[in-house]
């Protein structure tokens, strides 16, 4: 009776273990079987936000799951940043990064990651450039007119929406590369900086072309150049800062606001292949080609190993550019 017993024991010791075994494998050979979250680590209603939903509604259709998007915003994208190194299933929860990823770790000396080497990159979705624009009554009529005006002129003030933002490192990166005058004054938010600049409150801004496109086209701003190493199709007939300022110590310009899905270093590498493949199909698609136009947006090309490289210069160079100019937050 004991014998039996004994083994009737083991049979169901190894049933258990194998019934494990099987559901362990169809859980790690059939991602995704759980609701994916998509983070944004800003507010709702800027780029970010509005590419993060439009691909999060793309993805689950390519997925067969829900893509929900969150907004957590905070201290320049850190916060949601940090939080994803801490995901409890890091296979489900990822990030739509962007500037502020690379500029947060110039910026803030005190963050708990590494902004490279704590993350999986999945692919870089799309490129927008910013934009070199003046009030329309302003004298300045060219990148050569802004240089002048900033080696001669004290006090120059160019205007961002915000400390650390992709527009404000824009403009030091201007600054630093020409050695001229000029002084910083943050906003919060466009919303705010966009008003002061058109009412001539300050000479010039790099802004998200996103922002500006409306005021362009209304005659209430003049672009001057673009700060991508192309000219935009968006705005034909404005040169790159790169070209128009080859002469005067600009040849090397180049930056761009880059978006693109990164994920906490955990996730599988399965989990990994099936999202570049989803997001390769919805970058290739109708629905999403028609969407860039909406947000001046051009889609990226960099994937896995590329965008990381990517990533990993671009917080080389904004880490250069916030040491020379003193730029730290808490």
């Amino acid at each position: 009776m004991k014998k039996r017993t004994f083994v009737g024991a083991l049979f169901a010791m190894g049933a258990a273990a194998a019934l494990s075994f099987t559901s362990s494998a169809s859980a790690a050979g059939d991602w995704p079987q759980e609701n994916i979250t998509l983070v944004v680590p800003y507010a709702a209603g800027g780029t970010t936000d509005i590419l993060s939903r439009r691909v999060a509604d793309l993805l689950q259709g390519e997925l067969g799951k829900p893509v929900i998007v969150e907004n957590r915003p905070g201290a320049g994208s850190t916060v949601a940043t940090a939080q994803l190194t801490r995901a409890r299933d890091p296979n489900y929860r990822i990030l739509m990064a962007s500037p502020g990823h690379s500029i947060g770790a110039a910026i803030y000396p005190g963050l708990r990651y590494d902004p490279v080497n704590d993350f999986r990159f999945i692919r870089n979705v799309i490129n927008i450039p910013n934009v070199l624009v003046v009030p329309a009554n302003s004298p300045y009529n060219s990148v050569a007119d802004v240089v002048k005006a900033a080696r001669e002129k004290d006090g120059m003030a160019f205007s961002s929406s915000g400390v650390g933002s992709s527009i404000h490192m824009s403009g030091e990166l201007f600054k630093s590369m020409i050695h001229g005058k000029m002084v910083h004054v943050p906003f919060r938010g466009s919303g705010e900086a966009l008003p002061a600049l058109i009412s001539g409150d300050v000479d010039l801004s790099f802004e998200n072309l996103p922002s500006v496109l409306p005021s362009i086209k209304g005659g209430q701003l003049k672009a001057l150049a673009v700060t991508t190493a192309h000219p935009s199709p968006y705005l034909p007939g404005v040169p790159t800062i790169a070209e128009a300022g080859k002469d005067l110590g600009l040849a090397d310009y180049q930056t761009s606001a880059w978006f693109g899905l990164i994920a906490n270093k955990k996730m599988s590498d399965e989990a990994v292949t099936k999202l570049q493949a989803a997001l390769n199909k919805v970058m290739a698609s109708d629905a999403f080609k028609q969407f860039l136009p909406q947000i001046g947006a051009e889609p990226a090309t960099e994937q896995g190993e590329a965008f990381k490289e990517f990533v990993a210069k671009d917080v080389k160079k904004w880490a250069a550019v916030a040491e020379e100019a003193g730029i730290r937050r808490n």
